[in-house]
């Protein structure tokens, strides 16, 4: 793997020096966009608006509109933004991990000590799998201020960027049956349904079954064959009375 990001972990006065690596990649199949044809690839151009010429890239500047103008900045711009940040990633407090709300994570990224940080790597990656605390700490990478989560995964620090409040919308536009009231009897039959679908997270358990079924359509196609399709087979209560439709859903479960 390549790293994406060197820089360092502020652990209180204690400096640890690491690299990150993406710790994700994509499942999904690899698409190329063509010509309908005669099947050529499409090729995409970074065109100037008013003389519709290529603009080459290292022609290419960031600018942010000012009364129908451009502020240009540059690289160093945005690091005399953030001169501290753009290779330290200080940690400002730690938390519990479950006190954080899905919602705001966004990618992870493993992290590498260097040699002369490896002791204190391993430090902190102890601290945080014994106190099963996470820090929250803030880094600059591609020119960007991004908050983070640092937590421990098996033997290794993981760094998972997350949302600042600010970029989560706001649900009071967002309809919800607030008004509707769920009797005792309902919300219990709810409750041992879930009970009922409980288990241990173990992520290996849940493949991506959309990306294989296409690719063996695609093997299929390429022999010349009519790929098989699974046929949908939708499910449908035999009643539309919420209580029963629950009552059904907890002995089709203790059948299965």
């Amino acid at each position: 793997m390549r790293a994406i990001w060197k820089g360092s972990i502020g652990f209180g006065l204690v400096n640890i020096p690491i690299k990150l690596y993406s710790a994700v990649q994509n499942s999904s199949l690899d698409m190329d966009m063509l010509d309908g044809r005669d099947h050529s690839r499409i090729k995409f151009q970074r065109i100037n608006e008013k003389t519709r010429k290529e603009v080459p890239y290292e022609k290419i500047v960031k600018g942010y509109a000012i009364n129908d103008d451009y502020v240009i900045l540059d690289d160093q711009d945005f690091e005399d933004a953030s001169p501290k940040k753009t290779k330290m990633i200080e940690l400002e407090n730690f938390v519990g991990i479950d006190e954080i709300n899905p919602i705001y994570y966004e990618t992870s990224y493993y992290s590498e000590p260097e040699t002369q940080g490896r002791k204190a790597y391993a430090l902190l990656l102890q601290a945080l799998l014994k106190s099963k605390k996470a820090g929250i700490g803030r880094f600059v990478l591609r020119s960007t201020e991004n908050l983070c989560v640092l937590h421990a995964l098996d033997k290794v620090i993981v760094i998972s960027k997350i949302r600042f409040a600010e970029e989560i919308r706001s649900t009071e536009e967002i309809l919800t049956p607030t008004d509707i009231n769920i009797n005792k009897k309902e919300l219990d039959v709810g409750l041992a349904l879930i009970d009922q679908y409980t288990s241990k997270f173990k992520i290996d358990q849940f493949k991506d079954e959309y990306t294989s079924d296409l690719l063996k359509i695609i093997k299929a196609k390429a022999k010349g064959k009519r790929p098989s399709i699974k046929k949908l087979k939708p499910e449908k209560a035999s009643s539309d009375d919420l209580y029963s439709q629950l009552m059904e859903s907890l002995s089709s479960r203790k059948g299965a």
